[in-house]
């Protein structure tokens, strides 16, 4: 897998909730690629959490930082990416998506609900009606994530080796091997 990859990074999107980062390490380890978070970085440069961030700076701050650490992150190779849920509302960052491959983890709302019901880390779910909140943001989201280039879709009964090896067999589907006309 590592010689059809030849490096290209691995960018993992989809809603909060939908388990990119625990997705995004376990695939790394197999790859045997490195493996980044961009809401960690963010964290670890600022030195705040994304509440914080939100709270004191808001919403568009949090995303010029996230689109920051995405350019810098995007110049890796052999690195699996988990970014933000957000991350594909800004167009300046496909730019930087679509250097890699785009995998986006697809879970329906009543299964990010029953995995956020009790997550006060969440700045954009500070709702009373949690899975109206989630709704609307599928909504504004769904076709961003629907240009990714492997499409996982998840239910409650996937786990994460699951959800990794069926990743794992879509890959080699998805690379263009370059086309030597002299070999022909």
């Amino acid at each position: 897998m590592k010689d059809l990859l030849r490096g290209l990074n691995i960018y993992i999107i989809g809603m909060m909730g939908a388990g990119k980062t625990t997705v995004g390490k376990l695939l790394a380890h197999k790859l045997e690629y490195r493996f980044l978070d961009t809401d960690s970085i963010i964290e670890a440069v600022t030195k705040k959490n994304i509440n914080q961030i939100f709270a004191e700076e808001g919403e568009t701050s949090f995303r010029n930082l996230e689109g920051s650490v995405l350019n810098q992150v995007s110049c890796y190779v052999h690195t699996v990416i988990s970014t933000g849920g957000g991350i594909v509302l800004k167009q300046e960052n496909w730019g930087h998506l679509r250097e890699g491959m785009i995998i986006w983890l697809d879970v329906p709302v009543d299964v990010l609900v029953e995995r956020l019901k009790h997550d006060n880390t969440r700045p954009l779910l500070k709702e009373t009606d949690l899975k109206a909140k989630l709704n609307d943001l599928l909504n504004q989201r769904k076709s961003l994530y629907q240009q990714a280039d492997i499409v996982i879709s998840i239910t409650k009964h996937h786990n994460t080796e699951d959800i990794v090896e069926e990743i794992i067999k879509v890959i080699p589907t998805k690379i263009k091997v370059n086309f030597n006309p002299e070999l022909n």
